[in-house]
């Protein structure tokens, strides 16, 4: 199936390939080396003058580069160009920003390609890595790379159980992480298929990683039987699975009326096996299951392709679970699996719709369950969307010891605190909660800012914070949350602040940066500059204390309207002691030409002390294309830039915004 496939891809980069024009002679002969690296000493390869290397690997094909790579990197060349031109070969220059390792860059490349090869998609940068190569051959060498496998509904997952049984295998060892998208029907023979490779990868494989898009309940209850221990979980599964497939939300139901037994004494917690159940099963095809089936006779109904696997199958762990379109019928199917889930250390619960009040405090009460056993891994928690802030609150009181927590919250009006969420007290925290991480987005309306603030009183442990869009009274101000920040969370890291209105906030920013060890802050649209009677004053001040911070090593002030002040960002690495900073994102900042090329020039008299990689993009480099390249090439001694082609001319709403 996959050799016709790459038949006709090759067929179509053969007809549109457009013509190339003239070469000189070093070109052509590096091309043509290119195409027949195999057939090359490999000790004469790596031998060449690096200079001649360097122009080689952008030639190379996946398979190639993965031949080379180790000998490569032990003479100090690296192959992260040839990666990240690769994926932009198939997805686009404007699409492959920050990837800034050699590691990160081939996995992104790997997981990429993989995909698209395997599922059929004919893009013409695929024709590369396929040409002088056997389709079949290049999966098994990249399947020991591929870290991510995104199952889709395709006839290509059938060559698993006839074609490419090998390749499955080794898949089993290397996947950590599958992304099933958009399975629905179980009866489908196409889904059995799908429920065959996931079984694989999930119970006979490595992933413990799981993130799935938009299943239907009876898919989700498939997946997550018997994922709990077996005490707690033996009324779940003592029921037939026709029925828990045929009314998954009905017996979740039944289920969450049952007294959880305490699993403080259990000796034995490990995910249960499923019954091995009739060999009657054995003897059929797999293109003739009719119902959803035990994975067992999964196993056994593809022997018939080729596999020799009998008996009964082993249960893997999912330590970590994505739901990123949860249905509320989605969520009556999970919260009864949760309180046995012993192994479960992320949860991430995303919808498109807002949860009741009713449905977040059923979920708080199921993790609570779940916290009660002490043997709970859960440290990871994220929901989106909650309708209020206060319950913030619920989901740290039934997980106290949670390291992360990420929220999206939309109110449908006025917040209205503790009481109007259900809670008949004010919310009481211990001295000290275990938070590490606290993302908290808020989509530009009025929401409680106590909420916050009372939780980052209560977490002097916090390392990351990311508050974002949140909108107060015109008679408030962000002032008690910065504050809260600088007396409170002396151990953060990371600071991430988007989308608030911090112009009248100009002494609490520099008392903040007084009393911090920063590595990274963002202070993305927050109108730093808004209110100031003289902006460049400000903007200097804004500069010494930065530079105080000697931990910091990424800077963003992207969507500040900074415009003519930008020059100005040079003063960072002047002086004793100058910014360390590596990264320095004045993205969307309507910074002309012109004053580019000014700050270009002023870093030529005073350089970062390391490489500095500078995000250029959506700033309006077409109003003066000449002085803008010339800004550019001041800039490339000194730094590493992302730009993209933003046409500020066909934005006139960012273009009035930033007058």
């Amino acid at each position: 199936m996959h050799e016709a496939y790459a038949e006709e891809v090759l067929q179509l980069a053969a007809k549109t390939e457009p013509p190339r024009p003239l070469s000189s002679l070093k070109l052509i002969c590096i091309r043509v080396a290119s195409r027949h690296v195999a057939h090359i000493d490999m000790d004469a390869l790596i031998g060449l003058p690096v200079s001649l290397i360097k122009e080689l690997l952008p030639h190379l094909s996946i398979y190639d580069l993965i031949s080379l790579q180790p000998a490569l990197n032990q003479r100090g060349i690296s192959t992260q160009s040839a990666w990240v031109l690769i994926l932009q070969d198939i997805k686009g220059a404007h699409r492959v920003l920050d990837l800034h390792s050699e590691d990160g860059s081939k996995q992104e490349a790997m997981d990429t390609c993989f995909q698209l090869m395997f599922y059929g998609f004919k893009y013409k940068g695929v024709a590369k890595q396929i040409f002088n190569v056997n389709i079949t051959t290049l999966f098994l060498v990249m399947a020991k790379y591929i870290k991510r496998f995104y199952l889709r509904p395709s006839q290509f997952l059938q060559t698993f159980a006839k074609e490419q049984r090998a390749l499955l295998t080794i898949l089993e060892g290397s996947v950590d992480i599958v992304d099933v998208k958009h399975h629905k029907d179980l009866l489908k023979t196409e889904s059995q298929f799908a429920l065959y490779v996931l079984h694989r990868l999930l119970d006979h494989g490595q992933a413990k990683e799981l993130i799935i898009y938009g299943l239907d309940p009876a898919m989700l209850n498939w997946i997550l039987q018997d994922r709990g221990s077996r005490h707690a979980d033996q009324q779940l599964t003592s029921a037939p699975r026709s029925i828990l497939v045929a009314n998954p939300t009905a017996a979740a139901d039944n289920i969450a009326t049952c007294t959880y037994v305490d699993l403080e004494n259990e000796e034995d917690v490990s995910p249960c096996k499923r019954p091995k159940l009739d060999d009657t099963f054995q003897e059929r095809g797999a293109e003739t299951l009719q119902s959803p089936v035990e994975p067992e006779l999964l196993c056994q109904a593809f022997a018939l392709y080729g596999s020799c696997l009998t008996g009964s199958c082993p249960r893997g762990q999912i330590c970590s679970l994505q739901i990123r379109e949860c249905g509320r019928s989605t969520l009556g199917v999970l919260v009864p699996f949760l309180p046995t889930w012993l192994c479960l250390r992320s949860l991430t619960i995303q919808s498109c719709w807002i949860f009741r009040v009713s449905e977040v405090k059923s979920l708080a009460k199921s993790l609570k369950q779940l916290w009660q056993t002490s043997r709970s891994s859960l440290v990871d928690l994220g929901m989106a969307v909650l309708p209020q802030s206060a319950l913030m609150a619920l989901l740290l009181d039934a997980c106290p010891g949670l390291h992360s927590l990420s929220l999206e919250i939309h109110p449908l009006d006025v917040d209205p605190g503790p009481h109007g969420s259900g809670m008949t007290h004010e919310p009481t925290y211990p001295k000290e909660l275990s938070l590490r991480k606290l993302s908290v987005k808020v989509p530009q309306v009025m929401a409680d800012i106590h909420s916050i603030t009372a939780v980052l009183k209560h977490s002097p442990h916090l390392t990351s914070l990311h508050i974002s869009g949140i909108r107060l009274p015109n008679s408030s101000s962000h002032r008690d949350l910065l504050t809260s920040i600088s007396e409170s969370n002396h151990r953060l890291r990371t600071l991430h602040l988007e989308d608030l209105n911090l112009a009248d906030c100009h002494q609490d920013i520099l008392n903040l940066l007084r009393n911090c060890m920063l590595e990274e802050l963002s202070l993305k649209d927050c109108r730093l500059l808004e209110r100031c009677s003289d902006r460049e004053s400000y903007l200097q001040q804004f500069i010494d204390s930065l530079k105080q911070v000697r931990s910091l090593r990424s800077l963003d002030l992207s969507q500040n309207r900074l415009a003519k002040s930008a020059p100005t960002l040079a003063e960072l690495f002047t002086g004793s002691p100058a910014s360390a900073v590596k990264r320095l994102d004045i993205s969307s900042n309507f910074i002309q030409p012109a004053e580019l090329l000014e700050l270009g020039q002023r870093l030529q008299t005073h350089p970062p002390q390391q490489r500095l990689t500078l995000d250029l993009r959506k700033n309006p480099w077409d109003r003066d294309r000449e002085t803008w390249h010339d800004a550019l090439r001041t800039l490339r001694p000194l730094c590493d830039f992302q730009t993209d082609g933003w046409k500020s001319r066909n934005t006139m709403a960012d273009h009035i915004s930033n007058m």
